[in-house]
């Protein structure tokens, strides 16, 4: 379905979710830990039906180890169009036997820091949306 003036919300089918989470590499993830819940930037690659990420000791790998239930979005827009992807799912850290699945892919830290561990996004679902912008010109009421 695509969006019109008069239609301007549009559903995004899984396969055109998978494509655009394909082309990008950069989203949020939103995971809870206990009664907090964490919000962060995470680079990544799309493989094969799952997200892959690095990441060090910390909370993402807490989470990853207690297979927290998580939220992870990307989106994008310019003046006139604008798009959003949500995989809802849980973490999951690859054991060292699967974590070569990402070797001699683009999945280096953005960040110069050491991540040696390797989580995957294992999604329940995919949904997104594609919309038509309306913006106000500056300037003008």
């Amino acid at each position: 379905m695509s969006t019109t003036q008069d239609e301007p919300v549009a559903e995004l089918s899984t396969e055109e979710c998978w494509e655009l989470l394909g082309v990008e590499e950069f989203g949020r993830l939103a995971y809870r830990l206990v009664d907090e819940v964490h919000l962060v930037p995470i680079n990544y690659v799309a493989d094969a039906g799952l997200l892959l990420f690095r990441t060090a000791s910390g909370n993402k790998l807490l989470a990853a180890a207690l297979h927290s239930d998580v939220a992870f979005e990307i989106d994008w827009h310019d003046q006139r169009a604008a798009w959003s992807v949500v995989v809802r799912g849980r973490l999951r850290r690859l054991p060292e036997d699967e974590a070569d699945r990402v070797e001699g892919r683009l999945l280096e830290p953005w960040v110069p820091a050491l991540r040696y561990d390797v989580v995957e996004i294992v999604p329940d679902s995919v949904s997104g949306r594609r919309f038509v912008l309306r913006r106000p010109t500056p300037g003008t009421s």
